[in-house]
């Protein structure tokens, strides 16, 4: 639950943006459901319901009483009033909805607020799927999820609450198949290559992994591959000191394939479950990073032919759709077997992991919304669509 209410906060630009997106499509033609049957009504022209005031006279200040008509009697007959204060010959003038509001209001009950609704038309499919696109859903992601809450519900008048929950359901369920854990072998070592372009969040990531496979009872060995950037290093020296992993370094600008057959060898001898390999961050369109990629892939694979047993792709979510064409490119390099999401937290485009769970079907093995050790995550479908759509957990 509290990973939950830190990705619900994290994921606040996605789910505002969207939030903020279906009120005005609601609202466009939309109908006032009310207490008193208000509904049908547009929304522009749509009135309070009349409530009734009662004023209280000043006490009169002249000692001398006003004087009585001549044709009145001396003792008339006192008005009788209705259990709400307002007496019989007015009820007939004040409308059901307000006597029922005026008696709610006297005795303390609260009064619903009126829901807007809007019949689920071509025009309005046309803009929620405009809508998911602007998220980074893309567009074919869009159509399918538009499509499958229209089943059965073309027609029908929807409120902003039931189409996000249409919404999350029909995201969760996009995204149920590829929700799987990282899997764990009874090879050892375990090699674990872990990828991604500049900035992504690889090397925080695999400090997080290893910290958290090690208090988990696992024997862990980090490779720090990425030999281009002395902070790179040091970052994951830091998280191996912490978590009492050892780090298998070289010198700056050595040959990182090299580096990560030396590691095999070390985590062999020292019978780890697991080794997890950084790289350094390169961009998919530089053809001699992603060579250098697939030779690390090659030369471990001389040690152990089934290595690496699972390269985790590392996204930055801010990257939206660029993310799609990563995935694309470092599958074929690197035969990439699961995906981390990072930066959630820094985004308005959430959607794009809904993207990438419809285009490649990969396993989501984590996501992550922050620096600390505990904001990377198994990823939970239903958590994430709730969240993406501002709901609170079911």
């Amino acid at each position: 639950m509290a990973f939950f209410k830190k990705l619900k906060t994290k994921l606040f630009k996605s789910s505002s943006k969207i939030d903020e997106g279906l009120e005005a499509i609601v609202d466009d033609g939309g109908v006032v459901d009310g207490p008193g049957g208000a509904d049908d009504a547009p929304v522009d022209q749509v009135m309070a319901a009349p409530g009734v005031a009662v004023e209280t006279l000043p006490e009169a200040v002249d000692d001398e009483p006003a004087p009585i008509p001549a044709d009145e009697s001396d003792d008339p007959e006192p008005v009788p009033l209705s259990s709400a204060g307002v007496p019989p010959e007015s009820e007939a003038a004040v409308a059901p909805s307000a006597k029922a509001g005026l008696v709610d209001r006297l005795m303390g009950r609260k009064v619903s607020a009126p829901v807007v609704r809007r019949v689920l038309d071509d025009e309005m499919l046309e803009q929620l799927e405009e809508l998911l696109i602007s998220t980074d859903m893309g567009v074919d992601t869009a159509l399918r999820v538009t499509a499958n809450m229209a089943e059965g519900r073309f027609g029908k008048r929807l409120s902003v609450d039931e189409i996000k929950r249409l919404m999350a359901t029909e995201v969760a369920r996009i995204m149920e198949p590829i929700a799987k854990p990282l899997p764990l072998y009874a090879k050892k070592p375990q090699v674990v290559l872990v990828v991604g372009v500049n900035g992504s969040g690889k090397t925080t990531t695999i400090g997080k992994l290893a910290s958290q496979f090690k208090a988990a009872g696992k024997n862990v060995v980090i490779a720090a591959g990425d030999t281009f950037r002395a902070a790179a290093v040091e970052q994951l020296q830091v998280w191996g000191d912490r978590a009492g992993v050892p780090v298998m370094t070289a010198s700056q600008g050595s040959d990182p394939a090299s580096l990560a057959f030396e590691a095999m060898g070390k985590a062999e001898r020292d019978g780890a479950d697991l080794l997890l390999i950084d790289t350094a961050g390169r961009l998919q369109n530089r053809g001699d990073l992603m060579e250098e990629l697939a030779k690390i892939v090659r030369v471990i694979r001389k040690k152990d032919p089934d290595a690496p047993h699972n390269t985790l792709l590392v996204l930055d979510a801010t990257t939206g759709q660029n993310a799609l064409s990563q995935v694309k490119v470092f599958q074929e390099i690197s035969q990439v077997s699961g995906l981390v999401m990072t930066k959630l937290d820094g985004t308005a485009k959430g959607g794009v992991l809904v993207a990438l769970a419809d285009k490649f079907g990969l396993p989501i093995h984590a996501i992550g919304v922050g620096e600390q050790i505990d904001d990377l995550q198994p990823f939970d479908p239903q958590d994430f669509a709730d969240a993406l759509m501002g709901l609170d957990p079911r």
